[in-house]
Parts: structure tokens; sequence; C-alpha cells
């Protein structure tokens, strides 16, 4: 079979240099493999995403020439999926609610931290620092019935206990030079985030379950990413799927070192293109033959 790659962006913004980079390197890896190029639209987030900037997507990737399968698959349609790994989870007791809200979470950080440093997770955000986990069934019962919002956590030692070690194979460099075969370090995230109420899935339930579906075989995307691989294996293991070959990539950084953002006009694919570039220009701006 042939290998199965994906190019997965959000349509929360319009793609700058560093979505170009990843895209076009794809896009080549799958050519040169004999392999497919899929393209999904990771939208979720209902409040962010928007229609003209998934138009955009579609317009400045065929700009670059890329080629990808149709048709796309966007997330947005499959929430009853995503639902259902949850109920899979929770049919194992793997998945608890989380009532504290975000302000709620901070202030017990900030009571934990008087006691000395609360752990962080690879992205510097504090471990979850509640107790709701130990709540009773009556009392998450209660609170859900009462309209509370919730969500809903990975119980992760838990999990740990049912997975054991854990490693994937990755081709290409994470931050301080890991390749090979790397470890696993799924406890570092603590009890994350796997929905909420209001969004019956998240980014790393979504990945897992969506690549599964896709076939997907060959992973690329960005070094910024390289830790929560350490969470989507923990769940590819909980849900008996098969391991893509990881391969993270440098980032495309600005002038002054800074991983790019959406907001970041003069890396943005539409802002160079109005001033002339050409695809070419962009290959060799991210340093791509």
């Amino acid at each position: 079979m042939p290998p199965v790659f994906r190019f997965a962006p959000s349509p929360n913004g319009y793609l700058h240099l560093g979505h170009a980079f990843s895209a076009l390197l794809n896009f080549d890896l799958a050519r040169q493999a004999g392999g497919r190029l899929l393209l999904r639209i990771e939208d979720i987030d209902a409040t962010r995403c928007r229609p003209e900037f998934e138009e955009a997507i579609y317009e400045d990737l065929a700009w670059l020439g890329i080629a990808w399968e149709t048709p796309v698959r966007r997330q947005s349609e499959h929430f009853a999926a995503y639902s259902e790994a949850i109920e899979r989870l929770s049919a194992q007791e793997l998945v608890y609610p989380s009532f504290e809200s975000r302000a709620e979470i901070a202030r017990l950080v900030a009571k934990r931290e008087t006691k000395g440093a609360w752990p962080r997770d690879p992205d510097g955000a504090p471990l979850y620092p509640g107790t709701a986990r130990s709540l009773s069934p009556e009392e998450r019962e209660r609170l859900i019935g009462e309209g509370a919002p919730f969500a809903l956590r990975l119980d992760m030692a838990a999990a740990r206990r049912r997975t054991g070690g854990l490693n994937w194979r990755e081709s290409g460099e994470g931050p301080a030079g890991e390749t090979g075969e790397v470890a696993a370090r799924p406890e570092a995230w603590g009890d994350v985030i796997l929905a909420r109420k209001e969004t019956p899935t998240s980014y790393h339930l979504s990945v897992v379950v969506d690549d599964a579906l896709q076939g997907v075989t060959d992973v690329v995307r960005g070094t910024d990413l390289f830790w929560s691989t350490s969470v989507h294996r923990l769940l590819q293991e909980l849900f008996g799927l098969a391991a893509p070959v990881y391969r993270h990539h440098r980032l495309v950084r600005d002038e002054a070192g800074h991983k790019l953002s959406k907001s970041t006009q003069a890396t943005g694919l539409r802002e160079l293109r109005a001033k002339g570039a050409s695809p070419a220009d962009i290959r060799r701006l991210v340093g791509l033959p």
C-alpha cells in the first residue's frame, strides 16, 4: 500500500510561511514516495474558525502547486466519531469530568505554588491541580444535571497502568535532537482534556481518531508538536490503533527568532503574493528546492 501523508491546518486565520513549509514538505515527500496526500480541515473551534479562512487555505495551497485528494475531511462534520471514542474510554473508566473554570484552576495553581513550584507540561502550562477525579458519581451527576460547564479529562495514572512503556518511530528530529525510537512520556502532560461540554473533542483526541480513520501512515509536522506525540501514542494504544511514522520538522521563524503567528502579516502567503512573490519564491524563503 502507498504511504499516506496529510496536511491539517485550522481555518482560524490565513496561512503563513510556516504553514507553506509544512504543506510543501508533505507534498514533496508524498510524491517522492509514490504516496497520497490528504488535506484535513481541523475546525473544531467554532468560535475562531471561519469559512473565509477555509476558502483561503484551498486558494493558497492551489497557488503553491499542491494537489490533494478529495473529499476533504472537516472535523466539525465528524463529532459523532469523537464522541464514540470518548465513550470507549469512559467504558474503561479512564475519563472523568472536571468542573473548575480556567480562573479557578489558575487560583489553585497559585495556591499550590506557595509551597513550591507546581509541575508544568512540555508547553509550559501547569498540570491540572484539581480534585475532580475523586468526586463521587452522585456529585458528578448532580453538577452535570445542574448544567455546570465541564471538561472531560483523561485519568493519566490509570491510562498509564494499562499501557506500560510506549515509544514512537521518529524519522525527523526533536527539539533536542531526538530521533529514531523515542520514548513517549504522556505523564508529562497530566490529566489532559479530551473534550468539553460544548465541544465533544480536543486536538489530541480528534487527531488520533482522524489519522486512524484516514489510514495516515506518515505524520509530518512541526517540532512544536513533538512531545504531543506522547499523548497521541497513549491514545493509540488505548484504542488498539497502529502508530504512524512521525517526522517532526524545524519551524520557520521570524527575524527575531519567534515562531510565526497567523497575525504576522509580513510572512502571510496572501500578503507575499500581493507583493509579487511566486511559488518558487516561497520555496526559496522556507529553504526547499
